[in-house]
């Protein structure tokens, strides 16, 4: 029998998706006619514009609803202003890298605010429409951070280990419901943001580009390649399909074999 990955009817809210995994993302699940909710903190032209393109080139409805992701009330407003949320995909994130005792608190609270407790914020406003609609994914974007360490990421790691954790909650309390919760831990992804900092890697290095990326960048990864946001969608989509219906509370590696290590 043929599993369906066809999303027509369902709505997705991506936090932290004008650009990078989380856009990536959107892009997939569009491209499997799920309607899109775009995110981030900003609130320009382009940002709507961008949601408008989305929806125009996969024949789905897509918006840019703004929201500040540090602000609990915030999270809690977008799911509300989207109005019905059958995929929620916690995205947003921040870095910060600093040895402990220089980590500076504001950093510190900050990255705990908007890499882990905005997916609490959004799940428990999620949940109660994704009850009423009978069915409902919760994919949280952790990291292969969130399952092992490194130093000078004092945050960061502690956030996405959070993240690990509440996805399991999650699940157990949505078990016996059509609903599941599952999260997708990336190693390094490439990103436009990644991939800006490739030429001053090769300048600080005396390096070529791709000598950088195997032996620098890519140092910790084994399979020695970046991981695409393509296939940060591609596992989110097969998340949502009924092939995953019974995948809840669980980890999934997308990390050129990171964690193998």
């Amino acid at each position: 029998m043929a599993i369906s990955t066809d999303l027509s009817g369902k709505t997705a809210i991506i936090t932290g998706s004008n650009s990078g995994i989380g856009l990536g993302i959107a892009a997939e699940l569009a491209r499997a006619g799920a309607d899109i909710v775009l995110n981030s903190f900003t609130d320009r032209a382009e940002d709507h514009a961008l949601a408008e393109s989305l929806g125009a080139d996969y024949g789905v409805n897509a918006r840019y609803l703004a929201a500040d992701m540090s602000k609990a009330a915030a999270c809690r407003d977008l799911i509300a202003q989207a109005g019905r949320c059958d995929i929620l995909i916690n995205n947003a994130g921040i870095q910060h890298v600093a040895p402990i005792p220089d980590f500076a608190p504001e950093k510190w609270d900050a990255i705990i605010a908007i890499n882990m407790s905005s997916a609490f914020h959004t799940t428990a406003a999620a949940l109660p429409l994704m009850r009423k609609a009978g069915w409902g994914r919760v994919i949280n974007i952790a990291s292969a951070h969130g399952l092992t360490a490194s130093p000078f990421k004092s945050a960061y790691v502690a956030a996405k280990h959070g993240v690990v954790g509440l996805t399991k909650v999650t699940a157990l309390e949505t078990a016996e419901e059509p609903i599941t919760a599952n999260a997708i831990c990336p190693g390094y992804v490439l990103t436009p943001l990644v991939e800006a900092q490739i030429p001053d890697q090769m300048k600080t290095h005396n390096m070529d580009r791709d000598t950088v990326v195997r032996e620098v960048m890519l140092a910790r990864q084994p399979s020695r390649e970046f991981a695409t946001v393509a296939q940060m969608g591609g596992t989110a989509v097969f998340l949502c399909s009924d092939a995953a219906a019974q995948i809840t509370g669980t980890t999934i590696s997308v990390d050129g074999g990171w964690t193998a290590l």
